[in-house]
């Protein structure tokens, strides 16, 4: 079995330098990059399972470096930043980024996030391979799981893997309403904690998306009090 490739990109050698060391530990294989670009260009040439991005790096930021990666490749991101607010977590995971940490950070902490990811990135891919998913049609909207492609009335909208995820989910069990706990549960495969509102967000970057804000018949209900569900 090929060694599980974490790519580390942080301008701060000693940062980088102890994250590899508990990454070590756990028999992950890591490669430390100590910028955006050289971080956009070891993905493209390397086989990476999973990123941990600074946001603050040279040549290209964190938010610039998933953008460009997130054209070609769906690995999980993980942000690690020393913006603590929560409009910059919620910045961070509608730029694309899977979770967001933020320094300083106990190292155990970055670990447990990064096999959570690999987790259900495993998961995912495992499904996947199995057998190739027949495309949810419904509504004027039209979802490939196999290529994370998703198109309204012909037109492809660009979504971020968590969008993607909570769009399928919805739309594969049409009209059944899904809490915010449930959503978060199914998508981030971890337990939902109180005052949680990254659902939330991800619904509304969403139907921004979608185009909802002029469109009257709305693809994602809110059932107020209880939850989401797809209208189609």
């Amino acid at each position: 079995m090929k060694p599980i490739t974490v790519l580390i990109a942080d301008d701060e050698p000693e940062i980088a330098d102890l994250i590899e060391l508990h990454l070590l530990k756990e028999g992950y294989r890591c490669i430390k990059v100590f910028d955006g670009l050289e971080a956009v260009q070891t993905i493209q040439t390397n086989p990476v399972d999973l990123a941990i991005l600074d946001i603050m790096m040279p040549k290209l930021d964190g938010y610039e470096a998933t953008a460009q990666i997130r054209e070609k490749s769906h690995l999980p991101i993980i942000f690690l930043s020393a913006k603590s607010t929560d409009l910059d977590k919620i910045a961070g995971l509608i730029r694309g980024a899977d979770d967001y940490v933020t320094k300083p950070f106990n190292p155990m902490e970055l670990v447990a996030r990064v096999n959570a990811q690999l987790r259900r990135a495993i998961r995912f891919n495992s499904s996947a391979s199995a057998g190739g998913k027949a495309a949810v049609e419904a509504g004027g909207l039209v979802i490939y799981p196999d290529e994370h492609a998703v198109f309204l009335y012909g037109k492809k909208i660009e979504l971020t893997p968590k969008e993607f995820d909570i769009m399928l989910l919805l739309a594969s069990h049409p009209k059944k309403v899904f809490s915010s706990e449930k959503i978060f549960e199914q998508v981030w495969g971890e337990a939902y904690f109180e005052g949680n509102n990254t659902v939330m967000v991800h619904i509304r970057s969403l139907r921004k998306k979608l185009g909802e804000d002029q469109n009257q018949n709305k693809l994602i209900k809110t059932a107020w009090g209880v939850g989401y569900s797809f209208n189609g």
